[in-house]
């Protein structure tokens, strides 16, 4: 996986690489539903999403922050995300499988995405997000 879990003092601080901007979408994704989940696996059920933001780092506020609302009322563990960006345009294909209390009760509960300190870089050939998740 190309997340990982940096030191914060009171939250989830997260740092994600890819290669494109959709993968850095995807994996931030999968770092999310790890947090809240522990174990994910592949899942049937499918799922669409759309939206528009401004920039590239609301988008990205906006896609993990719908990500945690189907998390949360449809009670969906999401286990990939098939991401295209055209401009500040997302398209969103998920995959998931239903919640079960026996299987995915190792994660922490997150509240909301944060937007302090949340970037998106491009570094050579990578691009590195850094993410809180209030906890």
């Amino acid at each position: 996986m190309s997340f990982e879990e940096l030191e914060h003092t009171a939250d989830i601080r997260m740092r994600v690489k890819a290669s494109t901007l959709e993968g850095l979408f995807s994996d931030a994704a999968r770092a999310l539903m790890t947090v809240l989940y522990g174990t994910i696996d592949p899942g049937n059920i499918c799922r669409h999403i759309e939206m528009d933001a401004d920039d590239p780092v609301s988008l990205l506020h906006g896609f993990l922050s719908e990500l945690l609302y189907i998390s949360d009322v449809e009670e969906l563990v999401i286990s990939g995300a098939e991401v295209r960006i055209t401009g500040n345009h997302l398209s969103a294909d998920l995959l998931g499988e239903p919640f079960s209390r026996e299987k995915h009760t190792s994660g922490r509960e997150v509240k909301g995405i944060s937007y302090s300190d949340l970037t998106i870089v491009r570094e050579h050939d990578s691009y590195i997000l850094e993410v809180i998740f209030d906890v």
